[in-house]
């Protein structure tokens, strides 16, 4: 994105905020739907934990900023942060993997991770998520606003 040098800090973090806010809206029209993530939930249990994963329910949420995904075992609920959607395929098929696990095993103990180990993107995906999060974490170098 180019931002005009003047722009003092604050201005910046607004302008880019809603430049976000409107990539956001466009591409939740073309991500899955509540429906098709539970489909997907569906097709990766029976693939990778022969069906014994059953949620009763998957959807994206908008209140989990430090969190991709989390899941409630008791209720078999599962729910997937909206800043996954736009990600590749691979990633969040790994979070709803690990939530899916989450209903087979409650913590993150050996045997959750002997499940995940299933998944041949695992380490991929996870790496993956770091990166964002360690860019998220980058403060602006000197010059790289461009004018």
């Amino acid at each position: 994105m180019l931002i005009p040098a003047r722009m003092s800090e604050a201005e910046e973090q607004r302008w880019v905020t809603v430049m976000l806010d409107k990539l956001a809206a466009q591409e939740s029209k073309r991500v899955l739907g509540d429906a098709e993530l539970s489909e997907r939930a569906e097709r990766l249990s029976a693939q990778y934990f022969d069906g014994r994963a059953r949620p009763t329910s998957v959807r994206w949420v908008t209140n989990q900023n430090t969190r991709w995904g989390s899941c409630t075992p008791s209720e078999g609920s599962i729910r997937l942060s909206h800043r996954l959607q736009g990600m590749p395929e691979y990633v969040v098929d790994y979070v709803l993997l690990h939530e899916l696990a989450h209903l087979l095993v409650p913590g993150h103990g050996p045997r959750f991770w002997r499940l995940l180990e299933a998944y041949p993107r695992t380490e991929r995906a996870k790496g993956y998520l770091e990166g964002v999060v360690a860019a998220e974490r980058l403060p602006h170098p000197p010059g790289a606003r461009d004018e």
